[in-house]
C-alpha cells in the first residue's frame, strides 16, 4: 500500500496538486479497500478514519483521481459507480453474464495494442480498464446440464 500511496503522491505533485490530509484519507481508505466502493461507500470509510472529511471533498477528489488517470468509475449492474484504482494505469476484470461474479486477473497484454494505437492514431493511452464478459465454469457447466 506504501509504495501505492507514494505514487499517487507523486502524480498528484507533478500535476500540481498537493496531498492534503483530506485527500490523503480519501487514498488511504481507496488502497486499504482495494477500490470497488461507490462514493457514498468511500464517504462512510473515509469518515471512520477521518470524520471532519465532508461528503463533497470526497466528490470531489474521486473526479480529480479520474482525471489523472489514478481511478476509473465502473457500472457493474449497479446505478452507483464504483471506483477503482488503476495500478500501473490499468485495470481487468472477468465478468460472469450468469452469476454476476467479477474476477480480477492482471495478466495485461494490451501494451502492445496501446502502441499501435499511438502509432496509428496519434493517442497517447494513459490507462485502461478492460473487462471481459462470459461465463464461469459453474454457470456454463449448468447451461449445458439444462
Amino acid at each position: 500500500m506504501h509504495d501505492q500511496l507514494d505514487s499517487i503522491t507523486e502524480v498528484l505533485l507533478s500535476n500540481g496538486y498537493r496531498l492534503t490530509e483530506a485527500r490523503r484519507a480519501i487514498v488511504k481508505s481507496l488502497l486499504t479497500s482495494n477500490g470497488h466502493l461507490s462514493a457514498d461507500e468511500l464517504v462512510d470509510v473515509v469518515r471512520q478514519e477521518a470524520p471532519r472529511v465532508g461528503r463533497m471533498t470526497v466528490y470531489r477528489t474521486l473526479e480529480l483521481l479520474t482525471d489523472l488517470s489514478l481511478i476509473r468509475p465502473v457500472y457493474q449492474g449497479s446505478a452507483a459507480a464504483q471506483y477503482i484504482l488503476l495500478e500501473e494505469g490499468h485495470h481487468h476484470h472477468i465478468v460472469c453474464s450468469g452469476c454476476n461474479d467479477v474476477i480480477e486477473f492482471d495478466h495485461c497484454s494490451f501494451l502492445e495494442i496501446e502502441e499501435s494505437i499511438r502509432i496509428k492514431y496519434g493517442f497517447h493511452v494513459k490507462g485502461h480498464l478492460l473487462e471481459i464478459y462470459g461465463q464461469c465454469q459453474k454457470c456454463h457447466d449448468s447451461t449445458l446440464s439444462s
